[in-house]
């Protein structure tokens, strides 16, 4: 099966559904976007930052772009079969894809080079989307990898909470929201969090634990403004 879904003709084929799906949720649902003050400040400053949205929620993240202002944002895709044609479908849609994960057990797969090129991307201005709990969970539990990442660019961190009605769940570990095409979505911008370059592994920690909490909160807002 796996030898199938990596096959040439087959990973077209979830590329273009992907992106088309996409396309439908970006231009058919009535988008609700709070926190614009905090997204309109930051895409004016042409600094570079990290964006986090939950695994669960990456087909919505097509919702923001238009608040983007047109400046290129690349997202943290993993080297999965899933993450193959997913970066092939989001490419259409104008971001570029640094792809990279950890794999089982302590061996690093494509993560290090992968982090480093994040790294340089946001050092050099550019804007960052990542999954903090992914690319295998627990969902909604953030990694360290983020906050090591934003201490090391000197980036500010948003969060980025998403939404949609009607939309179903997969049975997946990270319950992935499928929105249905003419329907409501919102999404909610908070921050910007900060830390130091003197940050200890302590700050990190706490960082982590107030960003999990920030993002949780940001997915709640979302989710009241379509009741």
């Amino acid at each position: 099966m796996k030898a199938v879904i990596r096959s040439a003709p087959v990973q077209g084929l979830l590329a273009f559904l992907t992106w088309a799906y996409l396309g439908l949720v970006l231009h058919t649902i009535r988008w609700t976007h709070l926190g614009l003050d905090v997204a309109d400040a930051e895409m004016a400053r042409q600094r570079g930052a990290i964006g986090c949205i939950w695994h669960g929620t990456i087909p919505l993240v097509i919702g923001a772009r238009p608040i983007l202002r047109g400046r290129e944002a690349r997202a943290l895709i993993s080297l999965s079969a899933d993450g193959a044609f997913i970066t092939r479908a989001i490419a259409g849609h104008g971001i570029t894809a640094i792809r990279g994960s950890k794999a089982k057990g302590a061996k690093a797969k494509g993560g290090a080079a992968a982090f480093r090129e994040c790294i340089d991307w946001v050092v050099g201005g550019g804007l960052l989307l990542v999954t903090p709990d992914g690319p295998r969970g627990p969902a909604e539990v953030m990694s360290m990898g983020v906050a090591r990442m934003a201490k090391l660019a000197q980036a500010p961190v948003y969060m980025i909470g998403l939404a949609a009605r009607p939309a179903a769940r997969l049975k997946s570990w990270d319950r992935t929201c499928l929105p249905s095409p003419f329907g409501r979505g919102a999404v909610v911008w908070d921050g910007p969090y900060l830390l130091p370059a003197e940050a200890t592994e302590a700050d990190l920690e706490a960082a982590i634990a107030a960003w999990t909490t920030a993002l949780k909160a940001a997915c709640a807002r979302a989710e009241a403004a379509l009741s």
